[in-house]
């Protein structure tokens, strides 16, 4: 790749906020606007930009990617240049004709599934566990499954071994694990949606019994940034060699993550979207990057020692630290602690 190594293994292009499914905890409102999407040209040079930049991976999110018209123009484009091409869908518009091109592109492809039928639908509504599960099959038919992608709702809490089934079941490479970040119209259900800290505590303990009984089948990763407190207590021995080379859930907004919207600006968090770093069509991406490595505000953000309240005083604060959007959201301020965490630290113990 050009400009050697980069330090990020992928870059992300939500390319679009449109979907034909209705999920509670979708990240977004409303439709955007078709205007509102870069065009094919300036998707080629989002492409560009990531190539520059050095990452041998090319990601896309949604909305539902598979909806957008001219998307496998822009994978084939990034195909030629020499990508890996991972793609994320729900399978609610997943076909024949798209299976085909994902296939003949050799794209990665993960899947969404949040839990078991009943507790799926609860959540993406009814019928769309059976779609889902046909595009898995149909993925892995044809060995491009990549990846089953689930977020931990009040609704599937409990069924956080399912889709690691699934996984191994259909031959995935890995299942992902999200919290819940209270953004788009997770806002709006978050009383209904969101697990207590309690139920996060249990199905956090629950994931790592999954993560050791299916080792060797199916690689289990949380985007949960106290998951690393989780494994710390049980597996101490092991903890940093996982920690540092196969933890996917440390919080990013300390200047360690860059993606591209639908609109073609820049964002140093995949769940915040009140952070900018300027727009592709007039700024490239190492230079966005570079910017972002330069912010005072991110900066401070990548130092633990801000941290105030619980988390501030937390003897696992330098390898958790939470969810800084979510801090945001409870209390207006991205340096307070995470409320969704139930571990009290031993200096605010009383005992």
């Amino acid at each position: 790749m050009a400009g050697g190594k980069a330090p990020l293994y992928m870059v992300t292009w939500r390319c679009t906020r449109n979907c034909v499914g209705n999920c509670l905890y979708c990240s977004y409102t409303r439709k955007y606007a078709r205007d509102s999407e870069v065009d094919t040209r300036t998707a080629y040079k989002i492409v560009d930009e990531v190539y520059y930049f050095g990452s041998p991976w090319f990601g896309i999110s949604g909305g539902e990617p598979l909806v957008r018209p001219d998307i496998f123009d822009v994978i084939e484009y990034a195909k030629k240049i020499g990508f890996e091409v991972s793609l994320i869908t729900s399978g609610f518009a997943f076909d024949e004709k798209r299976l085909d091109n994902l296939v003949r592109n050799e794209v990665h492809t993960a899947v969404s599934i949040d839990g078991t039928r009943e507790s799926n639908d609860k959540i993406r509504g009814k019928g769309s566990y059976d779609k889902a599960l046909f595009a898995v099959k149909k993925l892995s038919d044809n060995g491009i499954l990549d990846c089953i992608v689930t977020t931990m709702t009040k609704y599937n809490i409990k069924d956080m071994e399912h889709p690691v089934k699934l996984a191994e079941e259909y031959g995935a490479r890995m299942v992902v694990f999200h919290n819940l970040v209270p953004v788009g119209r997770a806002e709006t259900n978050m009383p209904d949606l969101a697990p207590s800290p309690e139920e996060y505590e249990w199905a956090l303990n629950n994931i790592y019994e999954a993560q050791v009984k299916y080792l060797g089948k199916v690689h289990v990763n949380v985007y949960a940034p106290f998951y690393a407190r989780i494994v710390k207590q049980r597996n101490p021995a092991d903890f940093w060699d996982w920690f540092n080379k196969g933890f996917l859930g440390k919080c990013t907004m300390g200047g360690k993550y860059i993606s591209v919207t639908e609109n073609g600006d820049y964002r140093s968090c995949g769940f915040n979207e009140n952070y900018r770093l300027g727009n592709v069509k007039f700024k490239g991406l190492t230079a966005a990057w570079n910017e972002l490595q330069q912010s005072d505000l991110h900066q401070q953000l990548g130092d633990k020692s801000k941290i105030k309240g619980k988390c501030g005083v937390c003897e696992y604060r330098e390898i958790c630290g939470g969810c800084r959007t979510r801090a945001e959201y409870y209390t207006g301020d991205l340096f307070e602690s995470d409320p969704a965490c139930a571990y009290v630290p031993k200096m605010l113990r009383e005992d």
